[in-house]
Formats: C-alpha cells, sequence, structure tokens
C-alpha cells in the first residue's frame, strides 16, 4: 500500500471516529421523560401535589401532558380548569382567562362551569390584596373600571345561571363591593370637582352617582354634594329642594335586601 492510500485510509478512521463518537454523545444527551408511561391518573395525580405545593411550572407541565396525551376524558376536562387556576395563581391572568373561556365554549353544562366563571370573574379583576380599595382613588384607571364592570357581569352570570351554587354567596359579595367601590369612585371624583371649584362637573358626576348607584350609601352623600354644589353657585331654589330630597330620605325605610338590583346595575 502506497504511502497516498494509507493517508486516505488514516483520514477515514479518524472521521468514522469522530461520527461515532458525536453519535454516542447525542444519544447521552437525550433526555428520557420519566411520566412518558404514565396514566392519566398519575398525571393528575402528581399535577395536583405540585399545585398543593405551589410549583406552578411543574403543575402546568404535567397538566399541558395531561391534556396532549389524554384529551378526552373527565381528567382532561378537569385539568383545563386546573390549569387556568394555576395561570391565575401565576400571575397570568390572560392566560386564565383564555383558558376558562375555551373550557366555557367546550363544556357549556360541565358540573364546575359554576367555579369556571367564579375564576373568570377574579382573573378578570386579576384580583390582589387592597385592589377595591384602590378601586376609590381618584386616578382610577378606565382599564379598571371596565375590568370591574366585567367581572361584575360574569359574577352575575353565575348567581343567575346557578342561583345554589357553593360560589353563589360569595358571588353576590363581591357584586355588593364592586357596586359600592364604583359609587364611592365616582362620589371622590365628584369632589375632587368640587375641591377645584369645577362644580358643574361635580354636580354632574354627583349625579351619576344617584341614577347608577341609587342602592349605595354614597347616594346621599352625592346629594348632600350636589346641594353644597348649588349653595356655591348661587342657585338657592334648587339648594332647597335638594335639601329636602335629603331629609325624605333619611325618613324613608329602606327596602329589605335582595337581588332584585342586579339587573338594573351598569
Amino acid at each position: 500500500m502506497n504511502s497516498s492510500n494509507l493517508v486516505r485510509l488514516t483520514k477515514i478512521s479518524l472521521l468514522c471516529t469522530a461520527v461515532a463518537l458525536s453519535g454516542c454523545s447525542w444519544l447521552q444527551s437525550i433526555e428520557i421523560d420519566p411520566t412518558r408511561d404514565w396514566t392519566a391518573n398519575q398525571l393528575y395525580s402528581e399535577a395536583r401535589a405540585a399545585v398543593s405545593e405551589g410549583t406552578w411550572e411543574v403543575a402546568r407541565d404535567y397538566y399541558t401532558k395531561l391534556e396532549a396525551r389524554y384529551p378526552f376524558g373527565s381528567y382532561a376536562q378537569q385539568a383545563q380548569i386546573d390549569l387556568a387556576y394555576v395561570n391565575y395563581k401565576d400571575d397570568d391572568a390572560a392566560g386564565a382567562i383564555l383558558q376558562l373561556d375555551r373550557f366555557l365554549r367546550a363544556y357549556p353544562n360541565h358540573p364546575n362551569s359554576d367555579y369556571a366563571l367564579y375564576l373568570k370573574a377574579l382573573a378578570t379583576l386579576n384580583e390582589r390584596d387592597g385592589w377595591l380599595a384602590e378601586l376609590t382613588t381618584q386616578d382610577l384607571a378606565d382599564r379598571d373600571a371596565q375590568a370591574a364592570r366585567d367581572a361584575f357581569d360574569i359574577f352575575k352570570e353565575l348567581v343567575a345561571r346557578f342561583p345554589e351554587s357553593r360560589y353563589a354567596p360569595e358571588a353576590r359579595r363581591r357584586m355588593h363591593e364592586l357596586v359600592n367601590a364604583q359609587a364611592d369612585h365616582q362620589l371622590a371624583t365628584a369632589r375632587f370637582y368640587y375641591d377645584r371649584k369645577a362644580y358643574i362637573a361635580a354636580i354632574n358626576r354627583a349625579k351619576v352617582v344617584i341614577s347608577d348607584f341609587q342602592t349605595t350609601a354614597a347616594r346621599d352623600d352625592a346629594l348632600v354634594l350636589i346641594a353644597d354644589c348649588y349653595h356655591e353657585l348661587g342657585m338657592y331654589d334648587l339648594e332647597k329642594d335638594t335639601r329636602r330630597i335629603i331629609e325624605l330620605n333619611k325618613i324613608k325605610p329602606k327596602a329589605e335586601e335582595d337581588d332584585s338590583w342586579l339587573p338594573s346595575l351598569w
């Protein structure tokens, strides 16, 4: 064998060795999914355990695999709701809402539809501690006010469709909170105008409280503010009429609280 052939064979041998070694390295780099043979029950149980521990990424991974491998059946259906909860707890409110909308479209009569609506309302509010208190501040963003209205509508749907649901009492309570917070915000805005001597603007905003939030405590405060505005404007007859209404409201018996006010708000 001449020297040129020997060199050629050596190069080929080295190339084959390199390819073989790289192949072994590639095979070693492949991670075998330990869940590949898990049943739907195993995936769901481990996902629930991850939720209990607050390891949202792990829970999300298990729920996603469950939906992909076992798309039909009760586990997959419940996984959609649970995945929405994971997204909500992991500060992904938008992802939670998308997941819940998908679930409610696919399974409108699911036994847990009431919970799906409840969770959707919470995600719509993107609720955090003190959110309702922040809602009453002067610098309330329009998007937050709209979120409050949207959440109110979702709670209202829950109460209307599932009046005996375990979530219905809490939904009613939150609806009252939202209405009161919105009324307080409108009143705070009216006072903001009053303090700046923009009395007409203050009257107009206070009238929103009276017309849209008649069942709230803010209504009477709005009437007082309107009377004060009329006084500052020198419109004493209107001031007198308004204060007469205030006195009448003080002696008027309050109706028993029920859900009759729900359809008329917003």
